[in-house]
C-alpha cells in the first residue's frame, strides 16, 4: 500500500497597517503602541499587552514623521507628549540597528558554512 504524501500549507503571515504610511507590513516588522485600559500609552515589544493597539514601522524616518504629524494623537484621540514620541524614535532606532546587525551576522554565518 502506497503512502500518500502530505502537502503542507503555507503559513499565513499576519499583516498589520502602519498608522503613519498606511501600508501593510508583516506584524513582526512593526512596533505596537498600546493605550492601556487606564488611558496611558506604552510601547509593547511583545505585542501582547492589554488595550487598544496601533502599529508603527521600524523606520526612523516614519517615526519622526509620526511626531511631526502627531499620528498617535489622532489614532488614540488624546494628546500625546513629545517625550513619548522621542521615546518611540529612540526605540525604533534601536530596533532598526539591531535588525541590521543581526541580518549582517546571518550573512557572515552563511558564507562561512
Amino acid at each position: 500500500m502506497a503512502k500518500k504524501k502530505r502537502q503542507f500549507k503555507a503559513r499565513k503571515i499576519p499583516m498589520r497597517k502602519d498608522i503613519v504610511s498606511g501600508q501593510m507590513f508583516p506584524k513582526k516588522d512593526l512596533i505596537r503602541i498600546v493605550k492601556t485600559p487606564s488611558g496611558e500609552l506604552e510601547l509593547d515589544p511583545t505585542g501582547r499587552a492589554n488595550g487598544r493597539g496601533a502599529y508603527v514601522s521600524v523606520d526612523v524616518t516614519l517615526a519622526k514623521k509620526a511626531k511631526i504629524e502627531k499620528s498617535l494623537d489622532s489614532t488614540f484621540e488624546m494628546t500625546v507628549a513629545d517625550v513619548f514620541y522621542d521615546k518611540l524614535i529612540d526605540f525604533v532606532k534601536h530596533q532598526q540597528d539591531r535588525k541590521e546587525l543581526f541580518s549582517h551576522e546571518q550573512i557572515i554565518k552563511a558564507e562561512n558554512s
